[in-house]
């Protein structure tokens, strides 16, 4: 399996701590936020990821390097330098995925990576079945939040995600997708996710399941703080 981290946001709400720091380098028990994946990744196995980046896009590499610490490849997708600014996730993913070498139907992990979930595991099994599946998508979703208490998706009896019809759960920005999920989003095109996930949910090819585990979207110096 292979996977993409995304870190290309601004942090507007963590200023002034994003001022000087990319949101996904900010430390959380001493360890920056994006490492808490990449360490979770490569116990999976996941071998090949790419990293997006724009808002201080330089200081990844220089605190990452090429992944070798954690006995993986890190490619870096810079949004800044190639197309002026981030371009949201959709096209964010749209533009890094020629970058994975090899197949390019198969299949690969993505996360947000300015949110904290230490217990979650990419699971390897879950990751085959899902790739030898027909789905395009498969997402986890957490309760509402107090910051978004509307919800995005629900999850219907079938497993399968809908945007309506249910009480609607946040989606926790870590899923399991297909590239063709991302085929009406050029690459350099500033989209969000969300079109395409509606697309594949209106094909009935888009699978969710709950996380209960600890769950943070860091958006607040507080929130940080409170982690520890």
């Amino acid at each position: 399996m292979r996977a993409i981290i995304l870190a290309a946001g601004r942090g507007e709400r963590m200023r002034p701590l994003t001022d000087l720091t990319p949101k996904p380098l900010l430390k959380v028990r001493g360890k920056p936020l994006i490492e808490w994946h990449l360490d979770a990744l490569a116990r999976a196995g996941v071998r090949d990821i790419i990293v997006n980046c724009a808002w201080l896009e330089e200081q990844f590499p220089a605190a990452l390097g090429d992944g070798s610490r954690w006995g993986v490849n890190l490619h870096y997708s810079f949004e800044q330098r190639e197309h002026g600014g981030a371009l949201e996730t959709g096209g964010g993913i749209a533009t890094a995925l020629p970058l994975f070498a090899g197949n390019a139907d198969a299949a690969f992990w993505a996360v947000s990576g300015d949110i904290h979930m230490p217990g979650f595991e990419f699971d390897p099994a879950v990751a085959a079945a899902f790739a030898a599946s027909d789905r395009l998508a498969h997402l986890w979703m957490v309760p509402t939040q107090p910051l978004h208490p509307q919800g995005d998706f629900a999850i219907d009896a079938g497993g399968h995600a809908r945007a309506d019809g249910g009480p609607l759960q946040v989606f926790a920005n870590i899923g399991l997708y297909k590239p063709a999920l991302f085929e009406r989003i050029r690459p350099g095109e500033h989209q969000r996710m969300r079109k395409a996930l509606d697309h594949g949910i209106a094909q009935g090819r888009v699978t969710a399941e709950r996380y209960d585990g600890p769950w943070v979207n860091v958006g607040t110096p507080a929130q940080l703080h409170e982690l520890g």
